[in-house]
């Protein structure tokens, strides 16, 4: 499977690649506003990998193209980019692609780190809202440590929570995500369940910020 990450030069971008292209056979393609920018992260990636033993191509192209060259288009860019860079790419778009988004809006204050949705009620229903009618949404990765995914020397031991309303697209998306070792998927519901896990997020960054040896905080539910 083709996967593009748009906006794949950034944290959680970084991690989800590296992952998906040391621990499965699918195709990691970054994407970027700057070309040249997608083309110099997907050749560091591909270092990174070759130093693991793993010789694969990353390749690197702008959104627009990444996503034309995919079947599962993951939006990893900050919440408030999400809506344009899906206007960019929508003719990019095709009927049975699958659209994720692992964006949660957070503001922060002198207390530390709130959930802060946007007038859909969730990122991901500002994204399906957005998304072409015919190209499911799954809202999938919020609660993932964007530097633990990206340190291929840290075991998971971690849960993701998905949510959609396309059962195959998040059946697609759960095969993704426990592609990658370490990472459980679970089943959240709707994309109307999207707000209680987008303020999950922030709650994990204040505990690991006020409790020593809980840096890059995860969730395991038992």
């Amino acid at each position: 499977m083709r996967i593009a990450l748009l906006g794949g030069t950034g944290d959680i971008g970084e991690g989800l690649a590296l992952r998906w292209a040391y621990h499965t056979d699918h195709e990691v393609i970054i994407g970027s506003r700057d070309p040249d920018r997608a083309r110099a992260k997907a050749d560091e990636y591909e270092t990174e990998l070759s130093s693991r033993g793993r010789d694969v191509k990353v390749n690197g192209f702008t959104n627009e193209m990444a996503a034309d060259r995919a079947s599962v288009v993951v939006l990893a860019v900050p919440p408030y980019h999400v809506s344009d860079t899906i206007e960019a790419v929508a003719d990019s778009l095709s009927e049975g692609d699958v659209l994720v988004t692992p964006a949660a809006g957070i503001k922060r204050d002198d207390d530390g780190f709130h959930y802060h949705p946007p007038k859909a009620g969730s990122v991901t229903a500002l994204v399906a809202d957005a998304a072409p009618d015919d190209v499911p949404v799954v809202g999938a990765f919020h609660n993932l440590a964007a530097g633990r995914l990206a340190d291929l020397d840290a075991d998971l031991g971690i849960d993701t929570l998905l949510v959609a309303d396309d059962e195959d697209a998040k059946e697609t998306v759960r095969l993704l995500a426990e592609g990658i070792d370490g990472l459980r998927a679970l089943d959240g519901g709707g994309l109307a369940n999207a707000p209680e896990i987008e303020a999950v997020t922030p709650l994990l960054i204040n505990v690991a910020q006020n409790n020593d040896g809980l840096h890059d905080l995860g969730i395991e539910f038992k």
